[in-house]
């Protein structure tokens, strides 16, 4: 499959991604670049509130639309394609964070220790602030969420993703997601935001780099995905 990159614009074609989807399927492997570069920033930031590594999210990220190019046959127009993406992406982080106990999301932390959770034990937050590492600083207080906390709070306030989403991605109940946004805005407190001075969706940016370098990552599989659903000759 020879084919140039559409580019970062891609993202902006007036097209639905159910429009996308029901032409790759029909053999327009190429516009399935306007997924990748619609939703490489989701994907990368909730696997990494997931794994807290860079190199794995980008891996996740990846592999996220491999899983979901080989199943295209299996998405149902019933729930948004963005939830069923999403959903595959949190459930390759989720697999990759348990195989190496990183990942608690079925237990509780007590109220008690959910302050202990945030501190770090490099240089406190008054510190970094007034070194000037701002955007460093939030991006640390939302890593340093407990697992649950942050995979909720990354998909509501940096992704923008409602409660409803954001649940079923997760596998949890919408009571549930509430709830954990509520402890981990607590967390964070509202005084670290106005120190920061930016807004908490600068955090974990996508840059152009990476998103062309999944791209190109996940083509070259898709390629050998469709080489071997070729018919042999006889």
């Amino acid at each position: 499959m020879n084919r140039a990159l559409l580019g970062q614009d891609a993202k902006d074609l007036p097209v639905s991604d159910e429009e996308v989807v029901r032409r790759v399927r029909a053999g327009e492997t190429g516009l399935f670049e306007i997924i990748m570069r619609r939703y490489n920033q989701r994907l990368y930031r909730v696997a990494r509130a997931i794994l807290r590594d860079d190199a794995e999210a980008e891996d996740v990220t990846q592999q996220a639309y491999v899983n979901a190019y080989r199943h295209l046959d299996q998405f149902a127009s019933r729930a948004m394609f963005s939830t069923w993406l999403t959903k595959i992406a949190v459930h390759e982080a989720l697999a990759r964070a348990r195989r190496r106990g990183r990942f608690d999301g079925q237990e509780a932390v007590h109220d008690g220790d959910t302050m202990g959770a945030l501190k770090s034990p490099g240089a406190d937050p008054e510190r970094q602030a007034f070194a000037g590492e701002l955007r460093g600083l939030i991006e640390s207080a939302i890593e340093a969420l407990p697992e649950h906390y942050r995979a909720v709070f990354v998909m509501r306030e940096v992704e923008g993703m409602s409660t409803a989403e954001s649940a079923d991605c997760l596998d949890i109940t919408e009571e549930t997601a509430k709830t954990r946004l509520h402890r981990a805005r607590m967390l964070l407190r509202e005084t670290l935001y106005e120190r920061a001075g930016i807004e908490s969706g600068a955090a974990f940016p996508f840059q152009a780099p990476r998103c062309d370098r999944v791209v190109a990552a996940v083509f070259e599989q898709i390629e050998a995905i469709d080489r071997s659903n070729l018919p042999r000759p006889d």
